[in-house]
């Protein structure tokens, strides 16, 4: 065989090898960042659901505008901290931490918005079934 093929045929076994042991080397380094990029792949998925879901988003806030403006004031208000926070932080020690803040902030309004328009439903059904 010609030495030339044998010398590029070990050349590119030994930078195959070098390669796996990068990716393994890569993987091992982002494991540490790991659930930063899962609430970063989580906040993707929820705006792409919100954009994807426009006209029911805005169906929702404009019934609660008109049906219970004191709630949708105090959602609008946390709304607002839960934006001071994030701008805050972000500004500091990066939008890593922010979001890690935030996400209990969001839950917790989006616990509060479930359990009002639940609530809400329960009573118009109560109320349909007794007239």
């Amino acid at each position: 065989m010609n030495p030339k093929l044998v010398e590029f045929a070990l050349r590119k076994q030994r930078l195959q090898i070098r390669a796996e042991q990068q990716r393994e080397d890569m993987l091992r380094h982002l494991q540490g960042i790991e659930p930063v990029l899962d609430v970063a792949d989580r906040a993707r998925d929820g705006l792409a659901w919100l954009r994807a879901h426009a006209p029911l988003v805005t169906g929702v806030v404009v019934f609660v505008l008109v049906s219970r403006p004191r709630l949708a004031w105090r959602l609008a208000k946390r709304a607002w901290l839960g934006w001071v926070l994030f701008r805050r932080t972000r500004g500091g020690a990066g939008g890593s931490s922010a979001a890690v803040l935030a996400m209990p902030l969001l839950r917790g309004l989006g616990a509060l918005l479930r359990s009002r328009l639940n609530r809400a439903r329960r009573a118009r059904a109560a109320a349909g079934s007794a007239g």
